[in-house]
C-alpha cells in the first residue's frame, strides 16, 4: 500500500534551547533553573552530565542547518532561551539577538521554515528566585519577553508557540519531585498551571496586536487516557486523568475556558488558584490558531486500588494500569501504541472544531545505540519502523478528514535530555559528545529524506 501525504506537509524535527545550544554561560547568557540545579546537585543528572555544552548548536548551527537541508527537512522547531535573550535587569542581550537572527536567516536561506517556541521548561533563575510561575509578576515578565521576540523576529518567523508541554513544569516541578524546584504541593501546582495558561493567552494577545500575519499556538503532549475496562470506576478514573493532564490545557487553549468539570473538581478539593475576572476574559479572547501535538505513548488507567497517600496529587484519584502483552520499546521501557496517534487526531477532529494541528513531537529513545553501528553508521531500523507505523495511522486520520499539517520527529540530532542527559538517544543524527560533537546521520535520516522527497512511502 502507498501512503501519500499533502504537498505542503511540514516534514522536520524539533528541539529546545537548553537541550541543544550549549554555551550556557557566555555572551551574556544568564543562568536558568537547569544551570543552577546542575551546579547545586550534579548527582541528580545521569552520569553527572549537565546542560553546560549539550549538543553545541550555538557554535555548529550553520553545519546543522546545512545538514537539515541536505536531509530534506522543510521545517524545524526550536525554542528561544529566555535567560539568553533577557538579562536580569530586563535589558535585551544583543549577542543573543545576533545569534537567533543568524539561525533564522540561515534556515530561511536553506528553505527550512523556522517554527519558534517561547518556553521549554527553562525558567530564568532570576525569575525562579521570586517564585517562577507561582508569581503573577513572572507572567507579566513572560508577556514582555514574548512581545520582544515577536518584535525582533516576527518579520521572518510565521509559526509561533507559547509553551511546549505546559503540563511538564506542573507535573514534574510541583507534583512529582522530578524537575526543579522539586515541590510536591497540588495547590501550588494548580496555581502554576493557571499562570502558564494565562501567560499563553497574554502572548497570543501581544502577537495578534502586532498584526504580523503569522500563526500562533501551543504545543501540548496529548497522552490518550485508556481505561482498563468499561466499568464505571475505571471510566471515572480515566476521565479524571484526562481532565487533569490533557484537557486542562487543551480545552483552555482551543475554547478559551477551563473545563467546567475541571473547575468543579478543583473547587471540591480546595485547590482553587488566585485569579481575576480580567484574567479569564484575556484567556477567553485569545485562543490558538494552530495546535502542536506531542505523542509518545498512551496512558493506561484503572480505578484507584492503592492507598491515596498523605500528600494529595493527581494519582490520589487513579492508578496506572500495566497492560499485559503490550508492545514495548525495550531500550526505554515505554509502551509503543501507534493507534494512539489516530485516536487523538479523531478526538481533535470531533471535539475541538477540527483545529489545524501537526505532530510536533514523536520519537523513540534508545540507550546504547552505538551497538547498532555498522561500518560507521547507526542502523536504526527500529526507528524507521516506529516512524512508519505511526505515519500509517496519521495517514488514515488524514484520509478521514483530520486537519493535520505536518510531522516533526523528536529530534534532529541527539541532544541532552534533562535528568537523563544523553542516556537515551532520539536523533536522526548521531552526536559524538566525546569527539568534538561530530555529527553523523543515522540510517533513519536517509530513509526520512526519501520519504520527504516522495511525500510518502510504500
Amino acid at each position: 500500500m502507498i501512503y501519500n501525504f499533502p504537498k505542503d506537509f511540514w516534514w522536520g524535527s524539533a528541539s529546545s534551547a537548553t537541550q541543544m545550544e550549549g554555551a550556557y554561560n557566555i555572551d551574556g547568557k544568564e543562568k536558568n533553573i537547569w544551570d543552577f540545579w546542575y551546579e547545586t546537585y550534579p548527582h541528580r543528572f545521569h552520569n553527572n552530565i549537565g546542560p553546560k555544552v549539550t549538543s553545541n548548536f550555538y557554535y555548529k548551527y550553520e553545519e546543522d542547518i546545512n545538514l537539515m537541508k541536505e536531509l530534506g527537512h522543510n521545517s524545524f522547531r526550536f525554542s528561544i532561551s529566555w535567560s539568553r535573550l533577557i538579562k536580569k535587569d530586563g535589558s535585551i542581550n544583543q549577542k543573543a539577538v545576533d545569534f537567533y537572527n543568524k539561525v533564522i536567516d540561515k534556515m530561511i536561506e536553506c528553505k527550512v521554515e523556522p517554527f519558534i517556541n517561547l518556553y521549554h521548561f527553562d525558567m530564568p533563575m532570576y525569575l525562579q528566585e521570586i517564585g517562577g510561575w507561582e508569581n503573577r509578576e513572572v507572567v507579566s515578565k513572560y508577556q514582555e519577553y514574548a512581545k520582544t521576540c515577536f518584535s525582533l523576529f516576527g518579520d521572518r518567523v510565521k509559526k509561533w508557540f507559547t509553551h511546549n508541554e505546559p503540563i511538564v513544569p506542573v507535573e514534574c516541578g510541583y507534583l512529582g519531585n522530578y524537575h526543579y524546584p522539586e515541590v510536591v504541593d497540588f495547590k501550588r501546582a494548580v496555581q502554576v498551571g493557571y499562570h502558564i495558561m494565562l501567560s499563553s493567552a497574554l502572548a497570543i494577545m501581544e502577537y495578534k496586536n502586532l498584526k504580523l500575519g503569522g500563526q500562533i499556538g501551543i504545543i501540548i503532549n496529548l497522552t490518550p487516557s485508556y481505561p482498563r475496562s468499561n466499568s464505571k470506576e475505571d471510566l471515572e478514573a480515566s476521565n479524571i486523568a484526562d481532565l487533569l493532564l490533557n484537557r486542562s490545557f487543551l480545552d483552555t487553549s482551543v475554547f478559551g475556558e477551563f473545563p467546567k468539570e475541571l473547575v468543579e473538581f478543583i473547587k471540591e478539593q480546595d485547590l482553587m488558584p488566585t485569579y481575576t475576572k480580567e484574567d479569564l476574559e484575556i484567556i477567553k479572547n485569545n485562543t490558538i490558531d494552530l495546535l502542536g501535538v506531542n505523542y509518545y505513548q498512551p496512558r493506561r488507567i484503572k480505578a484507584k486500588e492503592t492507598e491515596k497517600g498523605e500528600v494529595l496529587t493527581p494519582e490520589s484519584f487513579f492508578d496506572f494500569y500495566d497492560m499485559p502483552n503490550k508492545k514495548i520499546n525495550p531500550h526505554r521501557g515505554w509502551e509503543i501504541y501507534e493507534k494512539g496517534i489516530y485516536d487523538l487526531s479523531i478526538n481533535i477532529r470531533d471535539n475541538y472544531n477540527n483545529i489545524p494541528f501537526f505532530i510536533s513531537e514523536n520519537g523513540m529513545g534508545v540507550e546504547g545505540e552505538e551497538k547498532f553501528k555498522v561500518e560507521g553508521i547507526i542502523e536504526d531500523t527500529y526507528r524507521i519502523e516506529f516512524i512508519k507505523e505511526h505515519l500509517k495511522y496519521l495517514n488514515k486520520a488524514l484520509n478521514e478528514g483530520c486537519n493535520i499539517k505536518g510531522y516533526h520527529l523528536w529530534t534532529f540530532m541527539d541532544n541532552w535530555s534533562w535528568l537523563n542527559a544523553y542516556k537515551n538517544r532520539y536523533g536522526f543524527v548521531e552526536v559524538d559528545i566525546n569527539n568534538n560533537f561530530i555529527r553523523t546521520p543515522k540510517r533513519s535520516a536517509y530513509w526520512f529524506r526519501e520519504l520527504i522527497k516522495n511525500n510518502g512511502f510504500n
